[in-house]
Parts: structure tokens; sequence; C-alpha cells
């Protein structure tokens, strides 16, 4: 039932962007972004949105878990092209799943990788709340809060070696080297593209709070009847042109949607080695900035995480 998970619109949407892309929905698999890293290292580069409607063996950042909670639907993979509509099979989602959890896997040369994370970021969060009323933050690098510090979801993004020359990519590189805004890259110069993968988890509906490092956020609050179809439809066209944009100016455009979310600027926060200090917003390249004892530091690396003291703390 390709309706169910707007298959036909989804995939007009983003056929004029990517035009190669093929778009896959699987019932069950260990892990999307695992998956799409398994295929690239195999030589499979081509552009697809892999769609998951329950994952097994979800990684977060620093491979902290995320599980991925579906519905009751079959086993059977569907998949869908934008130049194949007899393709769009399938029974669809189970419109009471409370997690939206897909990967994008492309070939990608930027002419510069510094702050993919945070451009993903706002562009997600742009998509889900278009004019800020749900209070939707971007907390560096690669999270969805609410105004309260509870999590909306999580990004995860990972690349495979230089793909085969004359493959098919999206911008050019030029420089890159940098590993600010959870992406790191291969050195100074970056000729040959690398396949991009760009794993996405979203809190649709209600979830147990037990086991997670943060409290839940999900899009139901302000959207009660949102599924997850509906979530993908509506954030995945958008970001395919956010990628583009990217591709080509980096993370210039997207700086000040970034800041405008930003849930740690001007907060107290603490970071994994022990320093502490007064967040002072992002750098140019997607450094978060850090007012500490020793002055202000630049954190350029997703090794660290970062937690504002809430107040009491």
């Amino acid at each position: 039932m390709a309706g169910a998970w707007h298959l036909p619109e989804l995939s007009a949407a983003l056929a004029p962007l990517l035009p190669q892309l093929r778009i896959e929905i699987v019932a069950e698999i260990d892990s999307t972004n695992t998956e799409l890293m398994r295929r690239a290292r195999a030589g499979d580069t081509a552009p697809v949105l892999l769609v998951a409607e329950r994952q097994s063996a979800g990684r977060g950042r620093l491979g902290r878990p995320w599980e991925s909670a579906g519905g009751g639907t079959d086993a059977a993979a569907k998949a869908a092209s934008p130049t194949d509509p007899a393709s769009r099979r399938g029974t669809g989602p189970d419109p009471q799943a409370i997690s939206l959890t897909f990967s994008l896997g492309l070939p990608f040369a930027p002419r510069d990788w510094s702050g993919l994370s945070l451009a993903v970021g706002a562009s997600v969060a742009d998509s889900l709340d278009p004019d800020g009323a749900a209070g939707v933050r971007l907390k560096w690098p690669n999270d969805l809060w609410l105004s309260d510090d509870r999590k909306l979801a999580g990004i995860l993004i990972e690349t495979a070696s230089p793909v085969a020359a004359g493959a098919s990519t999206i911008a050019t590189a030029d420089v890159a080297g940098r590993s600010a805004g959870g992406v790191a890259t291969a050195g100074p110069t970056a000729p040959a593209p690398r396949y991009l993968v760009i794993g996405i988890g979203i809190n649709v509906g209600p979830r147990e709070a037990a086991g997670l490092r943060a409290p839940p956020a999900w899009v139901r609050e302000w959207r009660p009847g949102a599924t997850a179809a509906d979530v993908l439809r509506d954030i995945a066209p958008p970001l395919a042109r956010d990628l583009l944009a990217f591709g080509v100016r980096g993370l210039a455009p997207f700086a000040e949607r970034f800041a405008a979310r930003d849930a740690l600027r001007g907060r107290e926060v603490d970071l994994s080695d022990g320093t502490s200090g007064w967040c002072e917003g992002i750098g140019w390249g997607g450094e978060l900035r850090v007012r500490t004892a020793a002055g202000l530091q630049s954190i350029t690396t997703s090794d660290l995480s970062v937690r504002p003291r809430r107040i009491g703390d």
C-alpha cells in the first residue's frame, strides 16, 4: 500500500533533487546505518533512502544503542524508485509506531565537511517545527531537544572510503579535514567523494524513559495525529535540498538557523573530559565554543559529550 508511506508523493518530491535515489522500506533490520555502510564497503554506493519500521541494533553517537519501536507489520521489504512506480508495494507502516528511523546514503563531495551534522539538525528541526512554536532546539553536535531538555531525535553521520571514479556525486570537494560538527574527514584536500550515510531517529509517539540518558520528547506532543510516514514525508525532501546547499556553500547558510535553536548557548555546561564553563555558541566551522577558567575553548571533536547544567545542579 504505497499510499501508507506517502511513497508517490515522497518520490515525486525527491526525484528532481536526487534523480537516482531509491527508496527502500523494511519491516526490521539491525541498523539502517550499519546496512548502508556494509553496502558501501562492498562497492554499492548508489543513493538510497532506507527506512526501518524497527531496528534491533541501532546505534547512536559514541556507539550508544538506539532501538526503534515499530508496529506489527509483515517482514517483507518494500522498495520504491522515483523512476519505477510499479515497485511501490507493501502493507505500510503501523500508524501507532512510536518512532521513525531511516538513513540516507549517497556519494557526497562538499567543499567543506565542517559542521555537516549541525546543518542536518537545522534542516530536520525546521521541518518538524517551522514556526518554532513547539520549542524544538538543537543540542551540539547532533541531537534535537525540546526547550525543557527532553530528547526528540538523534543524528548519526558516518562516511565510507572514497567511491569509485565516475560515480554520480553531490557537490564538488576542494577542502576538508576538520572534524567539527561530528564528521571526521580524510585530510586537507579531498578530491574524491566519500559515501555519506546520515542516520536519523525521531520519537514520533510517547516512549518510556527507563534506560534512556535523557528523558524523551515526541512529535505527537504538538502534532497529535502524526505518523512516522507523515514525518518522513515532511523532512526528507527539505533535507535533500539542504544537502545540496551544504555541498556548495558549507555551513554558512545554516549557522543562523542553528543559532536560533541552540540549546546550549548562554548555559553552563559540563564536558565529559571534566571541563566546565559557559557555552558561547558555535564558531564558523561548527565548533562549540565554551568559556572555561582557562579561557575560550573550541570543541572540535564529537568524541566529547556535552551536558548543560540544570537549575539546582
